[in-house]
């Protein structure tokens, strides 16, 4: 009797704590797995060389995709342009606006479907979650909503857009992974690719915070933690 195939879907896969468990989610549902990144001329590619790191150790087929020829038309944001200052700052709109990489989701998620049709797989999954809602709009369920519903009539096969933790907050992104029993040593979350994390950005702040409200300790160093006392961390090294 041959084995049933199991079905296959697209993640995308930024190398960053959400993305990481999505990734696992998909591989725990048993689906055969095609991780997908973006070189899209981000400050730092420590993110997507932890991305290789990690498929490689799963044995996930994985795509970092060069579109890098596009930074002149999505840099006006702070993420993507070297001489904008990184706010340090909680997440809030007002805080963090300069953040926004204009369009990003819309095209990345495009490309995924793209890939998707061209090997015969049904899904795309992708990390956009509750905590992002305020911030940004390529986050928002109206937004992914949208985007499924063209998912579904972009091509002759129509692909589900699956937003798993599209009305969770980060702390329950990582309750969810920790239950899996998951490594988050093993993610970059900081808008700088320093040698340590920086712990002074939004992104690294949120993080933190997920931590706290879980009761765990994060397994990556940071510089600087936003609570004083804390103090600087010992360097346990690159991922």
């Amino acid at each position: 009797m041959s084995k049933p195939v199991s079905p296959a879907t697209v993640v995308i896969y930024s190398g960053g704590m959400d993305s990481y468990t999505v990734l696992h989610r998909a591989l725990r549902e048993g689906r055969e797995v095609h991780a997908l990144s973006f070189d899209y001329g981000q400050r730092h590619a420590r993110e997507l060389d932890i991305a290789r790191v990690v498929c490689r150790k799963l044995g996930v087929p994985h795509q970092v995709v060069d579109i890098r020829a596009i930074h002149g038309l999505i840099d006006a944001s702070a993420l993507t342009d070297t001489s904008r200052e990184l706010p340090d700052a909680d997440y809030a709109e007002a805080n963090l606006e300069d953040t926004v990489v204009p369009n990003r989701n819309m095209i990345l998620l495009s490309l995924a479907i793209a890939k998707a049709v061209n090997i015969g797989a049904g899904r795309v999954d992708y990390g956009a979650h509750g905590g992002d809602h305020v911030l940004y709009p390529d986050c928002r369920p109206e937004f992914v909503e949208a985007m499924n519903a063209v998912a579904g009539i972009a091509n002759f096969e129509p692909v589900t857009l699956h937003a798993p933790y599209l009305r969770a907050g980060k702390a329950e992104i990582l309750a969810d992974g920790l239950a899996m029993g998951l490594d988050y040593a093993e993610t970059w979350t900081c808008y700088r690719g320093e040698a340590l994390a920086c712990g002074r950005c939004g992104s690294c702040r949120e993080r933190l915070a997920a931590f706290e409200a879980n009761g765990a300790v994060d397994p990556l160093a940071y510089s600087r933690r936003p609570d004083a006392a804390a103090g600087p961390a010992e360097d346990a090294g690159d991922v």
